[in-house]
């Protein structure tokens, strides 16, 4: 009762789960992101080169004391990107591990932002049929696949039923050997952990990389606030500290970093130069 008073408590949902506390929605979300509508001089102009996101089909993540938190995508951490990733003349298809529909926090929408909503109309349809994992991981991954980059977006979801899929498991080893660009922020990182499902620890082909993603250590603090419902069931990045991957930031900040061909953001804070950040590398090799 206190905690409803002070809007702090998590709130129900209606499939039994539980989206962020009103204060935690005041803090952590906002109606607009800060878009900077970056026009790029020299956009991709080919058409042939793609970039495949790999989305979350999952819901609800059960938390440390059983209770259920309703998550997904993050809409800034995914939208925001897109259009920078757009601007810059590059298609994007989008896949889930079985096709089901990309589970969005909706809840996190910046619902008066006028270019995250024209992106999400134009996606749409996507979000709500999009492509296999399995079939591309089966059908598309050859020498001749007409892709640059893997974009792994944000939120909880994110470590939801990705970090142990097999096909990403087979779509990461892929893109890393065909030298392609990972794209990752906050908590999409944690898919990365497919690649080392049944190998040893120190075969992880992120060893010895750094990125900015959002620190454990924030994550154990959002239940204060009632922005989940409870505590982690585990932590993403303890398990990629372990696998041989440093964490350059501390807080769930504007930080962006790129490492190689990996790109990576802490939080939707750096959605905006994530996204620019990845146009521009792109972009860069593309132009070459």
């Amino acid at each position: 009762m206190i905690k409803k008073l002070l809007g702090i408590a998590p709130q129900p949902t209606e499939d039994g789960a539980f989206s962020p506390s009103r204060l935690a929605l005041k803090l952590a979300t906002s109606s607009k992101t800060d878009f900077d509508g970056t026009v790029y001089e020299n956009p991709y102009k080919n058409g042939k080169l793609k970039i495949l996101m790999v989305c979350t089909e999952e819901r609800n993540m059960t938390m440390a004391n059983g209770k259920k938190f309703s998550t997904g995508n993050h809409p800034v951490e995914m939208l925001l990107p897109m259009l920078h990733l757009k601007n810059a003349g590059f298609d994007i298809d989008i896949v889930t591990p079985t096709g089901k529909s990309v589970k969005i926090e909706m809840w996190a929408m910046p619902n008066e932002d006028e270019n995250i909503n024209n992106i999400y109309s134009e996606y749409k349809e996507q979000f709500e049929n999009p492509n296999k994992l399995s079939d591309f991981v089966n059908n598309s991954m050859d020498d001749n696949s007409d892709y640059i980059a893997i974009f792994i977006p944000g939120g909880h979801g994110a470590m939801l039923g990705l970090p142990e899929n097999n096909d990403l498991k087979k779509l990461i080893h892929w893109s890393h050997k065909k030298d392609l660009f990972m794209l990752a922020i906050c908590h999409g990182p944690a898919a990365l952990l497919a690649a080392n499902i049944n190998e040893d620890k120190g075969s992880f082909i992120y060893k010895g990389y750094k990125i900015a993603a959002f620190p454990d250590s924030v994550d154990k603090q959002t239940p204060m606030v009632g922005y989940m419902p409870g505590h982690m069931p585990w932590e993403f990045g303890k398990k990629l500290n372990e696998l041989g991957v440093t964490f350059i930031n501390k807080k769930a900040d504007k930080t962006c970093h790129i490492d190689r061909k990996l790109i990576s953001g802490a939080s939707p804070q750096a959605a905006n130069e994530f996204g620019k950040l990845s146009a521009i590398e792109l972009l860069k090799f593309v132009n070459k």
